[in-house]
């Protein structure tokens, strides 16, 4: 973790301890920090799992097993290692990976399918065996730690711990998320992002929570961008204890299947939020939401085309108002358009209206939005009813200083 903490941090909520998911946190020493790096998390028989895996097909063995465990549908544990990646390590690093996925199994007596293992920091070095298996060694006696413990320890440029949580009635259980993430930097996810992890005590099956996930995926982790990277370990894991003892959802024709969706998709935005208000260097946070695109599809594809545009991050950051740059971003995207039809505005005033700029348009109220914190910028296709909403950060000199030094 940075000692210099975001001007978009969130304070870490108060998150509720979830029953049949217990963290622990000990420092297994991968890199020379002074500080725990190595998070397990213990789950009791039966808990559901569903994720969504990084498509970077330079991804690492952690991703590789996961996204091959993951039909299965059950989880006892999940262990994260920060500091080391252990991505583009060959069969060193999956040796690595089976070890802790062995040894942790061993010690709950469960299959090794059922360990899930993640890894991020610096790409190109194997997972070292011996401070891996001390660490988990040391993890299986640890006593049990916060969630906000876990949240720091699976960080690493992050500058501050993100997490998240809701609630919702299934018939007359309430059933709680408590969540935790890790990102800041490589953040263009093309499924998910960074690390996330969600623990529930709701009773899901395996299959319905994977429906829910990847629905929710698609709407908050998959439009986020900080600089365009999609990194080789983006994992998101959500895990259902069932422990509240609700009757187990099956689909959408269950009792409250649609509150269930809805808070995990609300616990989805937090994270994704967390993330963007955490990217490196930023200064500001950013909300491009197009309209009037052929397609949701469609409009989330201009959308990042103009969130990843280092011209737009970068005039935000200078807080110039400067449209064309927009109109630029759109044109690249690859998508339907039509220049004569476009319209841009930015916190709610429109500059730009069907490919003209607005004869009374007054830039002094748009220069004072850009000087915030929270930035809006509209976009109007004029083409059909497609829409949807990007969330990214502007561009600074600070993310150059933190990528130039990341491996010092």
């Amino acid at each position: 973790m940075s000692d210099a903490v975001s001007p978009l941090a969130s304070p870490f909520p108060a998150l509720p301890a979830i029953a049949g998911a217990t963290p622990h946190v000990v420092r297994a020493g991968y890199k020379d920090w002074g500080r725990c790096d190595l998070t397990y998390v213990e789950m009791a028989q039966g808990t559901a799992v569903a994720g969504v895996f990084t498509r970077n097909v330079c991804c690492s063995s952690e991703v590789e097993l996961g996204r091959q465990n993951i039909g299965q549908g059950r989880a006892r544990a999940l262990v994260v290692n920060a500091g080391n990646s252990n991505a583009f390590t060959g069969y060193r690093g999956r040796e690595a990976v089976e070890q802790i996925m062995e040894q942790v199994s061993a010690h709950l007596g469960c299959a090794k399918e059922e360990v899930f293992v993640s890894s991020t920091g610096v790409i190109g070095v194997p997972l070292p065996k011996d401070k891996a298996r001390a660490g988990v060694e040391a993890a299986l006696q640890a006593a049990p730690c916060s969630w906000e413990d876990a949240a720091r320890t699976i960080g690493t440029t992050d500058t501050f711990t993100k997490g998240a949580t809701a609630s919702a009635m299934i018939g007359d259980t309430r059933v709680n998320f408590s969540a935790i993430i890790k990102g800041s930097g490589m953040i263009a996810p093309d499924m998910a992002t960074m690390l996330g992890y969600i623990f529930t005590d709701a009773a899901v099956d395996p299959v319905f929570l994977q429906e829910c996930l990847s629905a929710a995926n698609t709407r908050t982790f998959s439009c986020i961008t900080v600089d365009s990277d999609t990194s080789t370990s983006d994992t998101v894991l959500a895990f259902a204890t069932g422990a509240a003892g609700n009757a187990p959802l099956t689909g959408f024709d269950s009792p409250g299947a649609d509150a269930f969706a809805a808070a995990l998709a609300a616990i989805c935005r937090q994270l994704a939020h967390l993330v963007v208000r955490d990217g490196e260097g930023a200064q500001k946070f950013i909300a491009v939401s197009v309209s009037g695109a052929v397609s949701d599809e469609s409009a989330r594809k201009v959308g990042l085309a103009i969130a990843n545009s280092p011209l737009v991050k970068t005039a935000i950051a200078g807080e110039d108002a400067n449209w064309g740059r927009v109109v630029m971003a759109v044109g690249k995207a690859g998508e339907p358009a039509d220049r004569d039809r476009l319209s841009i505005g930015f916190g709610g005033i429109w500059a730009a209206r069907n490919g003209q700029p607005l004869t009374d348009y007054d830039e002094a109220p748009v220069t004072a939005h850009l000087k915030g914190r929270d930035i809006s910028l509209e976009v109007d296709l004029g083409l059909g009813d497609g829409c949807a909403t990007v969330w990214t950060c502007d561009l600074t000199h600070g993310y150059i200083s933190i990528n130039a030094d990341y491996r010092s």
